[in-house]
């Protein structure tokens, strides 16, 4: 057997008691084994904390910056049966396509379209969704619009979560009682401002306008993240994932909320 034949299959390699070459050994995909699930009346069996899709799906465009695939989106909408859906931060249309196959009525807008999450007047002034799916940016990790509206333009920190808190507060209101926002948001390290943890932002905003956590963390994989194909010369711990969060509209909102 050929140098070229152990180098092409790496497993065959380690069959044959070759050590893998440093290269093949950071390049190889590592799989670990997931906790077993408690069997439950879950309708979708494979929605747990740890969430993996083993295809991208048919949503969206996935040449997007920082577009998710639409099998969460798929799976969470299958779990709560909403009746009408809303999509503020569409992108590029990834919950209106699932929304569109599962035969659920939903209003998507972008900020792309002159749609402004962050602005109160933007949003309806009553009860009116049963599921709001959020994919913010993640501040300025990726820049998405040129528009200084934009999350991602947010020239400082304390900026974004000022907006941020708006666009939350903006979904709380227009969620009918019983309704669930859905935040699919990651953390990162800012080269200013070091470790951002937005996941815990995104929680204690929640929180202030009135919404409760409903379930478990959804710990979603970030697989063809475009960062995992990149070089750095930096050391840090990489982050492999996102979380996907819940929250729900009280039947009755908690007083000063």
């Amino acid at each position: 057997m050929t140098q070229a034949t152990y180098t092409a299959n790496p497993f065959f390699a380690a069959r044959m008691k070759r050590d893998a070459t440093r290269k093949e050994a950071c390049d190889r995909p590592v799989y670990a084994r997931l906790p077993l699930a408690p069997k439950n009346a879950n309708p979708v069996p494979g929605l747990t904390s740890l969430y993996h899709h083993h295809r991208e799906g048919d949503y969206g465009d996935r040449g997007y910056p920082g577009n998710c695939g639409g099998n969460l989106i798929k799976d969470l909408l299958t779990y709560f049966r909403p009746g009408i859906v809303f999509d503020p931060m569409s992108g590029s249309g990834t919950c209106a396509d699932v929304c569109r196959e599962m035969n659920i009525p939903c209003l998507s807008f972008d900020i792309h379209k002159g749609f402004d999450a962050c602005d109160p007047e933007h949003f309806a002034d009553s009860e009116v969704f049963d599921f709001i799916w959020a994919h913010p940016a993640y501040w300025r990790m990726k820049l998405y619009a040129d528009d200084p509206r934009d999350l991602s333009r947010s020239p400082t920190l304390e900026q974004f979560l000022r907006r941020y808190r708006q666009f939350i507060r903006n979904s709380a209101r227009a969620l009918k009682p019983g309704g669930k926002l859905a935040v699919l948001m990651g953390d990162y390290n800012d080269r200013e401002e070091g470790f951002i943890p937005l996941t815990y932002h995104t929680k204690r905003l929640a929180f202030e306008s009135g919404l409760r956590q409903c379930c478990t963390d959804i710990i979603r994989f970030s697989h063809g993240a475009s960062s995992s194909r990149k070089v750095y010369r930096s050391s840090f711990i990489p982050g492999l994932h996102d979380t996907c969060t819940v929250f729900e509209k009280p039947h009755t909102t908690r007083k000063g909320a």
